[in-house]
């Protein structure tokens, strides 16, 4: 296995392309924050985000590589090998962001990538196997959902048409937004969805930063990633009774904001962790009819609740039913679980390739498990799996604030070229 740096490879890796290249993305979908953050709201499945695909398309033409789409509107850009009959290694990440999002969040996997197999193509090197850049349809959630959607199929986690009929705000459904995208995509060759005749990928490895602030508090550069722990979201309504707020006594209310209330704060108790490990939100909440003076006969919330312990995720997952239901005083509710996902352990084949490349390179390196969940997930029963982190200022992520440097996504980027030319002549 190569423990040493290849200096033309490293060498190839243009920091200023790269930052180029990652800024303009940054400006489709840019917004200001008031406290002056540069931001990028660009939702799945959208005219921004197919803009977005657009100018990588142009990259990845400028870099000589081939481009085809799935039917869930997963993007490939291919550097082909000297052996068609290998499978290919992947590396990518996904185009779209959380209505608040940052800058770096996915995209720079999808972008560190493509500057990664171009600085292989330019630095003269030869691979084996070819190697697939690969833009995931909706990672985020934001627009539909659940996330994941895109990696989830192409791995046969769920079938394709799983979430046809989900909705966005608009109440646009996922199947007619596909639907425009490939209209607005007709030009590009289609590919089969998923693993083809059994031909699963050789390897999996995706770039991101870390959004969190573990990297940049040890003085760290590459984090080393051993696996991502589970999550499992939920839909809760709670139905009551709408009445007249300065007329109806409080004894006869059906109120559902009140007891959507209750059932947070005693979702609150049941999820207290004295090591701080688990991870709990309620960050979304709608109530009807919405109005001041009118008590609330429906309230959604939602539940994003995650542990790398698959004990303890099933465990308190599952009682979440039956502990909203003592916490009600006067509504019902329904309970719908939008996103499973068990917590997995990466395979040891390239998490050791990313860790090669860095001590290669003589660049601070940690293992360190994934908080955030992320389409490598589902690559793990396909083939050895792994990502590498680079820092993120403050470990900020999903808002405007999130913001790593051009020298740190530059080194990120050279030890996935590094490993990616591994993989491929393995």
């Amino acid at each position: 296995m190569p423990d040493t740096v290849a200096p033309n490879l490293v060498a190839a890796v243009s920091e200023a392309r790269h930052w180029d290249r990652m800024m303009a993305m940054a400006a489709i979908g840019a917004f200001t924050d008031p406290d002056g953050h540069t931001g990028v709201n660009r939702p799945c499945l959208s005219a921004l985000d197919r803009e977005a695909r657009r100018l990588l398309i142009s990259y990845a033409a400028e870099a000589g590589l081939a481009v085809s789409v799935d039917a869930l509107g997963n993007l490939f850009l291919r550097h082909e090998g000297t052996d068609a009959t290998l499978p290919p290694v992947l590396t990518g990440s996904h185009m779209d962001s959380q209505p608040n999002g940052g800058r770096f969040d996915g995209i720079w996997g999808v972008m560190a990538g493509l500057e990664a197999v171009q600085a292989i193509r330019e630095s003269g090197a030869r691979t084996k196997r070819a190697i697939e850049v690969v833009a995931w349809t909706n990672e985020e959630g934001g627009r539909f959902a659940p996330g994941c959607m895109g990696s989830m199929a192409y791995a046969g986690f769920a079938r394709p048409d799983t979430w046809d009929a989900v909705t966005d705000l608009q109440g646009i459904t996922v199947a007619d937004a596909l639907r425009e995208q490939h209209a607005a995509e007709a030009d590009l060759p289609r590919r089969p969805l998923g693993v083809v005749e059994g031909a699963a990928p050789h390897a999996y490895l995706e770039a991101h930063i870390e959004q969190g602030p573990i990297l940049e508090m040890e003085g760290d550069e590459i984090g080393i990633v051993t696996g991502i722990q589970g999550s499992r979201w939920f839909l809760v309504e709670i139905q009551g009774r709408t009445d007249h707020a300065g007329t109806s006594p409080l004894r006869i209310r059906k109120d559902a904001m009140q007891d959507a209330v209750r059932a947070i704060t005693a979702l609150n108790t049941l999820m207290h962790d004295p090591e701080d490990v688990l991870r709990f939100t309620v960050a979304s909440m709608e109530v009807f009819p919405n109005t001041s003076n009118t008590v609330a006969d429906r309230v959604r919330f939602t539940i994003d609740f995650r542990h790398p312990d698959n004990e303890v995720l099933q465990a308190r997952g599952n009682a979440i039913a039956g502990v909203i239901q003592a916490a009600l005083k006067t509504c019902r509710f329904t309970l719908t679980e939008r996103f499973h996902a068990v917590p997995v352990e990466f395979q040891p084949e390239v998490p050791a390739a990313v860790e090669r490349a860095a001590k290669a390179q003589g660049l601070r390196a940690r293992r360190m498990p994934s908080g955030a969940f992320h389409d490598a997930q589902f690559m793990v029963p396909l083939c050895p799996t792994g990502m590498l982190f680079v820092p993120c200022r403050n470990g900020v992520s999903h808002h405007p604030a999130e913001h790593s440097t051009s020298a740190q996504l530059a080194a990120g980027t050279r030890v996935l070229a590094q490993a990616l030319l591994e993989l491929a002549n393995s």
